[in-house]
C-alpha cells in the first residue's frame, strides 16, 4: 500500500514537471512571438493649455497566452529634475492570436510653465528627459517590466531670444517707438495678444495682436501712446496671452 503511494506521488511529481517545463517553455515562445510597431509620425497638438504628443502603436500576441493590465508610462522632466509630465497608458487584455491598436499620449500642462519655477521654458531651448516604462501581466501569472531613458530631447521654446531693442520717442505723435523681436522656436503656432507697457513716470499700455508660426521670428516697431515724454524710462513689461495654449505675464525688462 505504501509503495503504490509513493508511486503515484512519484507520478504526480513527473507529471507537474513535465507541466512546468512545457509551460515554462510555451511561455518564452510566446514571450517572442509579441509584436510591436510604434508609429514615426507621432501627432502634436495644443488644447486647453495642455500640450499633447499622441503616439500611435499596436501590439500583436500571437503567443498562446493573454497579455493583462499592460502599462505604458513616460515621465518627462527638464534638466534640472523638475516633473514636467507624468503620463500612462493602459490595455486591460490583449488576448491570444490577437492584436490591439492604441494611442499613448505624452501630455504637458503649459500653464505651468506660467509659475516661477519653469517659466525659463518659455524663453530659453533645453533638453528634456523622458523615462520609459512597459509593464505586464502575462499569461495572468507572471509580472514583466522594462524601462529606458531618452536624455537629451530637444525643447523649443515659443519665446526665445525675446529682445526689447532700443525705445525711441516721438514728440510729435505722443508715441514711444518699441523694437520687439523674439523666435518661436516651438512646434506650435502662436495666435493671440501681447500687451507692452512702457514705465517713466507713468504707465503706458498698448496691446497688439500677433501670429507667429512655429519655427518662425517675429520683429515690429510697436507705437505705445503716452502721456508725456519727459522722465526717465524704467523699464518695459511685456504680458503674453496665447490661448489656449498659455499666458504669462509680467515679463520684466529693465531699461538703462
Amino acid at each position: 500500500m505504501m509503495k503504490q503511494a509513493i508511486r503515484a506521488v512519484g507520478f504526480a511529481i513527473y507529471i507537474l514537471w513535465i507541466v512546468i517545463i512545457v509551460f515554462t517553455a510555451t511561455l518564452v515562445y510566446s514571450a517572442t512571438q509579441l509584436g510591436i510597431d510604434i508609429s514615426k509620425k507621432a501627432s502634436p497638438s495644443t488644447s486647453g493649455g495642455m500640450m499633447t504628443l499622441s503616439i500611435p502603436f499596436s501590439l500583436t500576441n500571437k503567443g498562446f497566452y493573454d497579455i493583462a493590465d499592460l502599462n505604458i508610462t513616460t515621465i518627462v522632466k527638464e534638466s534640472n529634475l523638475a516633473l514636467l509630465s507624468n503620463s500612462s497608458t493602459l490595455v486591460p487584455l490583449i488576448s491570444s492570436g490577437s492584436k490591439v491598436d492604441e494611442t499613448h499620449k505624452i501630455t504637458i500642462n503649459l500653464g505651468t510653465m506660467s509659475n516661477a519655477s519653469l517659466s525659463r521654458l518659455l524663453f530659453n531651448d533645453t533638453n528634456l528627459d523622458i523615462d520609459f516604462s512597459l509593464a505586464l501581466s502575462y499569461a495572468r501569472v507572471i509580472p514583466l517590466k522594462i524601462s529606458t531613458s531618452l536624455k537629451n530631447f530637444a525643447w523649443g521654446a515659443p519665446l526665445f531670444n525675446l529682445v526689447i531693442g532700443h525705445v525711441t520717442f516721438d514728440t510729435t505723435r505722443m508715441m514711444a517707438i518699441v523694437p520687439v523681436s523674439f523666435e518661436n522656436h516651438s512646434f506650435f503656432n502662436l495666435d493671440g495678444n501681447i500687451r507692452i507697457e512702457i514705465v517713466t513716470t507713468t504707465i503706458n499700455t498698448k496691446t497688439i495682436s500677433i501670429k507667429v508660426s512655429s519655427q518662425t521670428s517675429y520683429r515690429a516697431n510697436v507705437e505705445v501712446p503716452v502721456s508725456a515724454v519727459s522722465g526717465v524710462l524704467k523699464e518695459v513689461r511685456l504680458y503674453f496671452d496665447f490661448p489656449p495654449v498659455f499666458s504669462y505675464g509680467p515679463k520684466v525688462i529693465p531699461i538703462g
